[in-house]
């Protein structure tokens, strides 16, 4: 299983984590919702989830994204 992922991937998934919509996304890293998907299902095969629900879980299981650290995070 590859779950090295990119300081952007990274970025696109914490967003997604705060319930951000791609196109919220998109606005906000200035891309393209065309990108922000494009990201996302890289991520989804990286982490092999099926779904959004199951990237988010797989995050926190495997310690890329942290509640200590998505409270830091001001969105």
């Amino acid at each position: 299983m590859n779950y090295s992922i990119s300081l952007r991937e990274k970025e696109i998934l914490t967003l997604i984590a705060h319930e951000h919509t791609a196109k919220e996304i998109a606005n906000m890293l200035y891309l393209s919702p065309h990108t922000v998907i494009s990201h996302r299902k890289n991520l989804l095969t990286k982490m092999n989830a099926k779904n959004t629900a199951g990237l988010v879980r797989r995050a926190f299981e495997m310690g890329v994204l942290s509640i200590h650290r998505m409270e830091a995070i001001a969105v």
